[in-house]
Protein backbone atom coordinates (compact mmCIF):
# COMPACT_ATOMS: atom_id res chain seq x y z
CA UNK A 1 0.00 0.00 0.00
CA UNK A 2 1.25 3.35 -0.64
CA UNK A 3 1.77 5.84 1.99
CA UNK A 4 0.01 8.31 2.84
CA UNK A 5 0.20 11.62 3.27
CA UNK A 6 -0.59 12.57 6.87
CA UNK A 7 0.80 10.78 10.11
CA UNK A 8 -1.38 8.08 12.14
CA UNK A 9 -2.66 8.36 15.54
CA UNK A 10 -4.03 5.44 15.34
CA UNK A 11 -3.13 2.47 17.22
CA UNK A 12 -2.32 -0.36 14.41
CA UNK A 13 -4.36 -3.02 16.33
CA UNK A 14 -7.69 -0.95 16.17
CA UNK A 15 -6.64 0.21 12.40
CA UNK A 16 -9.40 -2.60 11.14
CA UNK A 17 -12.32 -0.74 12.90
CA UNK A 18 -11.17 2.59 12.20
CA UNK A 19 -9.80 2.23 8.55
CA UNK A 20 -11.79 5.13 7.49
CA UNK A 21 -10.76 7.59 10.23
CA UNK A 22 -7.98 9.90 10.13
CA UNK A 23 -6.48 13.08 11.67
CA UNK A 24 -4.80 15.42 10.73
CA UNK A 25 -3.44 18.65 12.38
CA UNK A 26 -5.53 21.70 12.11
CA UNK A 27 -4.64 24.69 9.04
CA UNK A 28 -3.51 27.71 10.65
CA UNK A 29 -6.68 29.35 8.19
CA UNK A 30 -9.04 27.19 10.39
CA UNK A 31 -7.93 28.92 13.43
CA UNK A 32 -8.61 32.22 11.97
CA UNK A 33 -12.14 31.53 11.02
CA UNK A 34 -12.58 30.03 14.38
CA UNK A 35 -11.47 32.89 16.21
CA UNK A 36 -14.14 34.93 14.33
CA UNK A 37 -17.25 32.61 13.93
CA UNK A 38 -19.30 30.28 16.75
CA UNK A 39 -19.83 27.48 15.49
CA UNK A 40 -23.74 25.84 15.88
CA UNK A 41 -25.10 22.22 16.17
CA UNK A 42 -27.20 21.45 12.97
CA UNK A 43 -30.26 21.47 14.47
CA UNK A 44 -29.73 24.94 16.45
CA UNK A 45 -30.59 28.45 14.47
CA UNK A 46 -27.86 30.27 13.92
CA UNK A 47 -28.63 34.13 14.77
CA UNK A 48 -28.97 36.77 12.38
CA UNK A 49 -25.31 38.72 10.54
CA UNK A 50 -26.01 41.62 12.36
CA UNK A 51 -26.34 40.36 15.73
CA UNK A 52 -23.02 39.13 15.41
CA UNK A 53 -21.11 41.66 13.81
CA UNK A 54 -22.68 43.64 16.53
CA UNK A 55 -21.08 41.48 18.91
CA UNK A 56 -17.96 41.49 17.90
CA UNK A 57 -17.49 45.15 17.63
CA UNK A 58 -17.88 44.68 21.62
CA UNK A 59 -15.32 42.26 21.63
CA UNK A 60 -11.84 43.16 22.51
CA UNK A 61 -9.89 40.40 21.53
CA UNK A 62 -11.57 40.99 17.83
CA UNK A 63 -11.37 44.69 17.40
CA UNK A 64 -8.94 45.74 20.53
CA UNK A 65 -9.31 46.94 23.56
CA UNK A 66 -9.19 50.85 23.32
CA UNK A 67 -11.68 50.10 20.40
CA UNK A 68 -14.46 48.16 21.85
CA UNK A 69 -14.38 50.54 24.89
CA UNK A 70 -14.86 53.45 22.44
CA UNK A 71 -17.91 50.99 20.77
CA UNK A 72 -19.45 50.22 24.15
CA UNK A 73 -19.33 54.19 25.57
CA UNK A 74 -21.26 55.04 22.25
CA UNK A 75 -23.74 52.44 22.47
CA UNK A 76 -24.79 53.36 26.42
CA UNK A 77 -24.84 56.71 24.98
CA UNK A 78 -27.33 56.08 22.58
CA UNK A 79 -29.36 53.84 24.83
CA UNK A 80 -29.67 56.61 27.34
CA UNK A 81 -30.77 59.06 24.82
CA UNK A 82 -33.66 56.26 23.56
CA UNK A 83 -34.86 56.02 26.89
CA UNK A 84 -34.73 59.59 27.61
CA UNK A 85 -36.73 59.73 24.33
CA UNK A 86 -39.03 57.70 25.45
CA UNK A 87 -39.84 59.28 29.04
CA UNK A 88 -40.18 62.91 27.27
CA UNK A 89 -43.03 61.32 25.40
CA UNK A 90 -44.35 60.10 28.25
CA UNK A 91 -44.24 63.16 30.33
CA UNK A 92 -45.77 64.71 27.08
CA UNK A 93 -48.43 62.59 26.92
CA UNK A 94 -49.11 62.58 30.22
CA UNK A 95 -49.01 66.43 30.25
CA UNK A 96 -51.63 66.87 27.68
CA UNK A 97 -54.14 64.10 29.01
CA UNK A 98 -53.61 66.18 32.58
CA UNK A 99 -54.28 69.69 30.56
CA UNK A 100 -57.34 67.92 28.60
CA UNK A 101 -58.77 66.22 31.34
CA UNK A 102 -58.34 69.48 33.92
CA UNK A 103 -59.33 72.28 31.29
CA UNK A 104 -62.78 73.80 33.27
CA UNK A 105 -64.99 74.88 31.08
CA UNK A 106 -65.97 77.97 29.68
CA UNK A 107 -68.75 79.77 31.42
CA UNK A 108 -71.98 80.74 29.73
CA UNK A 109 -72.73 84.62 30.41
CA UNK A 110 -72.91 88.03 28.28
CA UNK A 111 -69.58 88.90 28.26
CA UNK A 112 -67.78 85.69 27.04
CA UNK A 113 -70.52 85.92 24.21
CA UNK A 114 -68.87 89.32 23.70
CA UNK A 115 -65.10 87.64 23.88
CA UNK A 116 -66.27 84.68 21.52
CA UNK A 117 -68.20 86.80 19.12
CA UNK A 118 -65.65 89.99 18.58
CA UNK A 119 -64.44 90.43 15.14
CA UNK A 120 -60.58 90.77 13.90
CA UNK A 121 -60.07 93.83 11.11
CA UNK A 122 -62.20 93.75 8.24
CA UNK A 123 -60.41 94.02 5.40
CA UNK A 124 -57.68 91.60 4.18
CA UNK A 125 -54.84 94.04 4.20
CA UNK A 126 -55.44 94.66 7.95
CA UNK A 127 -55.58 91.16 8.75
CA UNK A 128 -51.82 90.58 8.04
CA UNK A 129 -51.09 93.36 10.55
CA UNK A 130 -50.18 92.26 13.67
CA UNK A 131 -53.13 91.65 15.70
CA UNK A 132 -52.15 90.47 19.26
CA UNK A 133 -54.51 88.04 21.71
CA UNK A 134 -55.39 90.41 24.08
CA UNK A 135 -56.86 93.17 22.05
CA UNK A 136 -60.16 92.70 24.16
CA UNK A 137 -58.67 92.36 27.90
CA UNK A 138 -61.19 94.23 29.09
CA UNK A 139 -63.93 91.89 28.47
CA UNK A 140 -61.67 88.95 29.37
CA UNK A 141 -60.45 90.54 32.73
CA UNK A 142 -64.31 91.01 33.86
CA UNK A 143 -65.67 87.64 33.03
CA UNK A 144 -62.75 85.99 34.71
CA UNK A 145 -63.44 87.79 37.73
CA UNK A 146 -60.50 90.14 38.04
CA UNK A 147 -60.68 93.26 39.89
CA UNK A 148 -57.69 95.09 38.20
CA UNK A 149 -57.04 95.02 34.46
CA UNK A 150 -53.49 96.83 32.50
CA UNK A 151 -53.44 98.89 29.08
CA UNK A 152 -50.62 100.12 27.78
CA UNK A 153 -50.88 103.20 25.93
CA UNK A 154 -49.31 104.86 23.59
CA UNK A 155 -49.11 108.97 21.86
CA UNK A 156 -49.89 108.78 18.10
CA UNK A 157 -50.71 112.54 17.13
CA UNK A 158 -53.93 113.52 19.84
CA UNK A 159 -54.89 109.75 20.11
CA UNK A 160 -53.75 106.94 22.89
CA UNK A 161 -53.28 103.45 20.99
CA UNK A 162 -53.15 100.35 23.30
CA UNK A 163 -50.68 97.52 22.75
CA UNK A 164 -47.87 95.27 24.32
CA UNK A 165 -45.05 97.04 21.43
CA UNK A 166 -45.55 99.48 19.14
CA UNK A 167 -44.95 97.50 16.31
CA UNK A 168 -48.93 95.91 17.18
CA UNK A 169 -50.74 98.98 17.28
CA UNK A 170 -53.61 99.50 15.00
CA UNK A 171 -55.55 103.22 14.92
CA UNK A 172 -58.50 100.98 15.95
CA UNK A 173 -57.35 99.80 19.14
CA UNK A 174 -57.63 103.01 21.47
CA UNK A 175 -58.07 103.90 25.28
CA UNK A 176 -60.95 105.26 24.61
CA UNK A 177 -62.86 102.69 22.21
CA UNK A 178 -61.13 99.51 24.10
CA UNK A 179 -61.59 100.75 28.22
CA UNK A 180 -63.24 104.26 28.34
CA UNK A 181 -66.10 104.21 26.08
CA UNK A 182 -67.14 100.79 26.87
CA UNK A 183 -66.75 100.87 30.81
CA UNK A 184 -68.66 104.05 30.52
CA UNK A 185 -71.74 102.29 28.41
CA UNK A 186 -71.85 99.65 31.34
CA UNK A 187 -71.47 102.07 34.24
CA UNK A 188 -74.56 104.31 32.44
CA UNK A 189 -76.40 101.16 32.13
CA UNK A 190 -75.99 99.89 35.55
CA UNK A 191 -76.73 102.86 37.43
CA UNK A 192 -79.73 104.35 35.29
CA UNK A 193 -81.99 103.14 38.03
CA UNK A 194 -79.95 102.96 41.17
CA UNK A 195 -81.70 104.12 44.02
CA UNK A 196 -78.15 104.34 45.97
CA UNK A 197 -76.60 107.34 46.76
CA UNK A 198 -73.30 106.09 45.36
CA UNK A 199 -72.63 104.41 42.08
CA UNK A 200 -72.44 100.68 42.20
CA UNK A 201 -69.76 99.29 40.09
CA UNK A 202 -69.35 96.27 37.15
CA UNK A 203 -69.13 93.45 39.63
CA UNK A 204 -72.63 91.98 40.61
CA UNK A 205 -71.45 90.17 43.72
CA UNK A 206 -69.85 92.67 45.48
CA UNK A 207 -71.36 96.42 43.72
CA UNK A 208 -68.54 98.15 46.10
CA UNK A 209 -65.83 96.66 44.48
CA UNK A 210 -63.96 98.94 42.42
CA UNK A 211 -61.82 98.01 39.41
CA UNK A 212 -58.82 99.08 38.86
CA UNK A 213 -57.14 100.72 35.43
CA UNK A 214 -53.45 100.60 35.49
CA UNK A 215 -52.26 102.92 32.47
CA UNK A 216 -48.70 102.09 31.39
CA UNK A 217 -47.59 104.89 30.08
CA UNK A 218 -45.01 104.49 27.48
CA UNK A 219 -44.34 107.49 25.54
CA UNK A 220 -42.62 110.73 27.64
CA UNK A 221 -44.76 111.09 30.48
CA UNK A 222 -45.05 114.65 29.94
CA UNK A 223 -46.56 114.96 27.19
CA UNK A 224 -48.88 111.93 27.50
CA UNK A 225 -50.44 113.28 30.76
CA UNK A 226 -52.72 116.05 29.45
CA UNK A 227 -54.22 113.68 26.63
CA UNK A 228 -54.98 110.90 29.27
CA UNK A 229 -56.56 113.36 31.41
CA UNK A 230 -58.50 114.47 28.47
CA UNK A 231 -59.53 110.61 27.55
CA UNK A 232 -61.59 109.92 31.08
CA UNK A 233 -63.55 112.91 31.36
CA UNK A 234 -65.83 110.76 30.51
CA UNK A 235 -65.43 108.56 33.33
CA UNK A 236 -64.83 111.57 35.12
CA UNK A 237 -68.04 113.67 34.39
CA UNK A 238 -70.27 110.62 35.24
CA UNK A 239 -69.05 110.60 39.17
CA UNK A 240 -67.31 107.18 38.40
CA UNK A 241 -63.79 107.61 39.06
CA UNK A 242 -61.99 107.01 42.45
CA UNK A 243 -60.30 110.00 43.58
CA UNK A 244 -58.65 112.49 46.60
CA UNK A 245 -60.63 115.01 47.04
CA UNK A 246 -57.95 118.16 47.82
CA UNK A 247 -61.02 120.52 49.50
CA UNK A 248 -61.71 118.15 52.17
CA UNK A 249 -59.01 115.99 52.00
CA UNK A 250 -60.55 112.60 51.58
CA UNK A 251 -60.47 109.61 49.54
CA UNK A 252 -63.78 108.93 47.43
CA UNK A 253 -63.71 105.64 45.86
CA UNK A 254 -65.38 105.18 42.94
CA UNK A 255 -66.65 102.31 40.25
CA UNK A 256 -62.85 102.26 38.99
CA UNK A 257 -59.66 103.45 39.61
CA UNK A 258 -57.24 104.76 37.49
CA UNK A 259 -53.42 104.54 38.44
CA UNK A 260 -50.57 105.03 36.37
CA UNK A 261 -47.25 103.32 35.93
CA UNK A 262 -44.75 103.04 33.14
CA UNK A 263 -43.16 106.70 32.10
CA UNK A 264 -46.08 108.82 34.37
CA UNK A 265 -44.27 111.33 36.04
CA UNK A 266 -44.96 111.74 39.58
CA UNK A 267 -44.61 115.07 40.20
CA UNK A 268 -47.90 115.73 37.65
CA UNK A 269 -49.87 113.44 39.96
CA UNK A 270 -49.43 115.02 42.86
CA UNK A 271 -49.30 118.44 40.95
CA UNK A 272 -53.51 117.92 40.83
CA UNK A 273 -55.40 119.16 43.96
CA UNK A 274 -58.72 116.73 43.02
CA UNK A 275 -56.47 113.41 41.82
CA UNK A 276 -58.63 111.54 39.79
CA UNK A 277 -55.00 109.58 38.34
CA UNK A 278 -53.29 107.99 41.36
CA UNK A 279 -49.29 106.98 41.45
CA UNK A 280 -47.60 103.09 41.30
CA UNK A 281 -45.25 103.73 44.06
CA UNK A 282 -41.78 102.06 43.91
CA UNK A 283 -42.41 99.01 46.08
CA UNK A 284 -39.00 98.21 47.38
CA UNK A 285 -37.92 101.79 47.96
CA UNK A 286 -41.11 102.39 50.53
CA UNK A 287 -39.01 101.15 53.63
CA UNK A 288 -36.84 103.98 52.90
CA UNK A 289 -39.36 106.73 51.35
CA UNK A 290 -42.29 108.45 53.31
CA UNK A 291 -43.40 110.13 49.78
CA UNK A 292 -45.84 107.83 49.25
CA UNK A 293 -49.30 107.47 50.58
CA UNK A 294 -52.85 106.91 49.98
CA UNK A 295 -53.09 110.30 48.97
CA UNK A 296 -51.03 110.19 46.00
CA UNK A 297 -50.52 106.64 45.30
CA UNK A 298 -53.23 103.08 45.48
CA UNK A 299 -50.45 100.34 44.26
CA UNK A 300 -47.16 99.75 45.20
CA UNK A 301 -45.46 97.50 42.34
CA UNK A 302 -41.87 96.09 41.65
CA UNK A 303 -40.55 93.25 39.12
CA UNK A 304 -40.06 90.17 41.19
CA UNK A 305 -36.64 89.60 40.16
CA UNK A 306 -35.63 93.16 40.81
CA UNK A 307 -36.48 92.92 44.52
CA UNK A 308 -35.33 89.20 45.34
CA UNK A 309 -33.58 88.42 42.51
CA UNK A 310 -33.73 85.62 40.64
CA UNK A 311 -35.94 82.75 41.59
CA UNK A 312 -34.86 79.56 40.51
CA UNK A 313 -37.26 76.18 39.47
CA UNK A 314 -37.26 74.77 43.04
CA UNK A 315 -38.91 77.74 44.83
CA UNK A 316 -38.19 80.73 46.67
CA UNK A 317 -35.53 80.52 48.98
CA UNK A 318 -36.38 81.42 52.78
CA UNK A 319 -34.34 84.89 52.40
CA UNK A 320 -36.26 85.82 49.77
CA UNK A 321 -39.79 85.16 51.00
CA UNK A 322 -39.36 87.51 54.34
CA UNK A 323 -38.17 90.01 51.61
CA UNK A 324 -41.03 89.70 49.85
CA UNK A 325 -43.35 89.46 53.25
CA UNK A 326 -41.84 92.74 54.30
CA UNK A 327 -42.75 94.61 51.33
CA UNK A 328 -46.23 93.48 51.25
CA UNK A 329 -46.43 94.51 55.24
CA UNK A 330 -44.51 98.05 53.90
CA UNK A 331 -47.66 98.59 51.73
CA UNK A 332 -50.15 97.62 54.25
CA UNK A 333 -48.96 99.97 56.82
CA UNK A 334 -49.04 102.85 54.03
CA UNK A 335 -52.66 101.79 52.84
CA UNK A 336 -51.37 100.30 49.34
CA UNK A 337 -51.52 97.75 47.40
CA UNK A 338 -48.54 95.71 46.81
CA UNK A 339 -48.17 94.46 43.56
CA UNK A 340 -45.00 91.94 41.95
CA UNK A 341 -45.01 91.81 38.59
CA UNK A 342 -42.67 89.70 36.19
CA UNK A 343 -43.67 86.36 37.78
CA UNK A 344 -42.18 83.55 36.10
CA UNK A 345 -44.27 81.45 34.07
CA UNK A 346 -42.45 78.17 33.44
CA UNK A 347 -42.39 75.98 35.62
CA UNK A 348 -45.78 76.33 36.27
CA UNK A 349 -45.23 74.35 39.35
CA UNK A 350 -42.74 77.11 40.54
CA UNK A 351 -45.20 79.72 39.23
CA UNK A 352 -48.48 78.28 41.08
CA UNK A 353 -46.11 77.94 44.23
CA UNK A 354 -45.61 81.82 44.11
CA UNK A 355 -48.89 82.81 43.08
CA UNK A 356 -49.94 80.92 46.28
CA UNK A 357 -46.77 82.02 48.14
CA UNK A 358 -48.14 85.58 47.68
CA UNK A 359 -51.75 85.48 48.41
CA UNK A 360 -51.51 83.54 51.65
CA UNK A 361 -48.80 86.61 52.34
CA UNK A 362 -51.30 88.95 51.70
CA UNK A 363 -50.54 90.65 48.37
CA UNK A 364 -52.44 93.21 47.34
CA UNK A 365 -53.25 93.03 43.78
CA UNK A 366 -52.04 89.46 42.52
CA UNK A 367 -50.69 89.81 38.82
CA UNK A 368 -51.02 87.27 36.18
CA UNK A 369 -51.13 86.85 32.80
CA UNK A 370 -53.31 83.89 32.30
CA UNK A 371 -56.72 85.07 33.74
CA UNK A 372 -57.78 81.36 33.09
CA UNK A 373 -55.39 79.56 35.37
CA UNK A 374 -55.28 82.18 37.72
CA UNK A 375 -59.16 82.36 38.44
CA UNK A 376 -60.38 78.97 37.33
CA UNK A 377 -57.96 76.47 37.81
CA UNK A 378 -56.68 74.10 40.54
CA UNK A 379 -53.46 75.75 41.12
CA UNK A 380 -52.12 72.08 42.15
CA UNK A 381 -52.87 70.57 38.46
CA UNK A 382 -49.58 70.28 37.47
CA UNK A 383 -48.96 67.40 40.58
CA UNK A 384 -50.19 63.99 40.38
CA UNK A 385 -49.44 61.19 42.37
CA UNK A 386 -46.82 63.21 44.19
CA UNK A 387 -44.88 64.22 40.81
CA UNK A 388 -45.01 67.75 39.76
CA UNK A 389 -45.55 67.37 35.38
CA UNK A 390 -44.93 71.05 34.16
Amino acid sequence: MAALPFFSRLSSRRSDSLSDTTLTEPRLSDLSNKSLHTYYQPDQKAPRRWVVSFKSRLNPTIVGKKKARRNRVLVAVLLILALGGIAILVWFSLVLTLIDRLTPALPSNGLQRIVKTWKGPTDSVAALSPWPEDFIPLYEAMAAGCTGVEADIWLEGNDLLVGHRKRSLSPDRTLKSLYVDPLTIILSSLNTNSSSNSSVGVFDVDPTTSLTLLIDIKTDGNVTWPVLLDQLAPLRSGGWLSHWNGTSKTLVRGPVTVVGTGNTVFDLVVAEEDRYVFFDAPLNDLAQNSTYTSENSYYASVSLKKAVGVVWPWGPTDSQKQSMQRMISAASERGLLSRFWSIPSWPVSLRMRLWRFLVDGGVGMLNVDDVVEATRWNWDWCIVAGLVLC
